[in-house]
């Protein structure tokens, strides 16, 4: 006669862990970059243009205007758009990356200490 498994109360099966959900769709510079290069004005698009342009496409421009804002400055840092007089356009010559140059170091000689008798 075997006697039935008792469940002890520590013994709590293992919960999983809520996987975070990942973004489907293009990001936010993508999207910044698609409504300025498709804009046919000389000038540039101004930053109400951009959003309106986004709100279109289906964008929460309320919810994510800082996203927005920190793509826009992170898009003109890498030098992709221009800011002209407060509207972007796109930058038709890309910077050339930089080459650095290998330094080479001298190694530190040694000096061999004489041994005291």
């Amino acid at each position: 006669m075997s006697s039935p498994a008792i469940a002890l109360p520590g013994a709590l099966p293992a919960k999983k862990k809520a996987k975070s959900k990942k973004k489907s769709g293009p990001s936010v510079s993508d999207l910044i970059l698609k409504a300025v290069s498709a804009s046919a004005q000389r000038g540039g698009v101004s930053l109400a243009a951009v959003k309106k342009v986004l709100k279109a496409g289906g964008y929460d421009v309320v919810k994510n205007k800082a996203r927005i804002s920190v793509a826009i400055k992170r898009l003109v840092n890498k030098k992709v758009l221009i800011r002209n007089k407060g509207s972007l356009k796109v930058n038709k010559k890309p910077p050339k990356p930089k080459k650095t140059k290998k330094v080479k170091r001298a190694k530190a000689k040694r000096t061999k200490t004489a041994a005291k008798k």
